[in-house]
């Protein structure tokens, strides 16, 4: 039932991904599914982009790949999980992606909704709301 399970993870919170993850793997393990792990880089305006020399991104780029394996590889999936890394805006890649790979579920964290995320609405949020899949929404363990 679950084939394809997309784990969106935000390499500036570890904590909630890790936690997301973990049910990714149970829930893979136990029907046989294959994680991908996905990370969304935001697109920085043309505008600023045309001031920043191409070695900064290229940094970048490389940066977020060795995030990418390193967390894969402390989490026990390091060879098991795919690693995709996209650039753009993170809840419209993420439902874009998720329909391109067919997956079965999106298996996200979620942080507790702040002020702003009351104008402005979370990634998990949008996903929540316009998944074709099934999506499970990790909140912070924290208490």
């Amino acid at each position: 039932m679950f084939n394809t399970i997309i784990v969106p993870v935000d390499i500036s919170q570890l904590d909630g991904a890790t936690r997301a993850l973990s049910l990714a793997k149970d829930i893979a393990g136990a029907r046989g599914g294959k994680i991908v792990l996905l990370n969304v880089v935001e697109e920085v305006p043309s505008y600023v982009a045309a001031e920043i020399p191409v070695e900064v991104f290229k940094t970048a780029s490389e940066h977020t790949q060795a995030e990418m394996t390193g967390f894969a590889e402390r989490e026990g999936v390091g060879t098991d999980a795919e690693i995709v890394i996209r650039r753009g805006h993170a809840g419209r890649d993420i439902l874009e992606f998720a329909r391109e790979r067919k997956a079965d579920m999106i298996v996200m964290a979620s942080h507790d909704p702040g002020f702003a995320d009351y104008f402005l609405g979370s990634t998990s949020g949008h996903v929540v709301r316009h998944a074709h899949c099934s999506v499970l929404v990790v909140r912070d363990g924290g208490d």
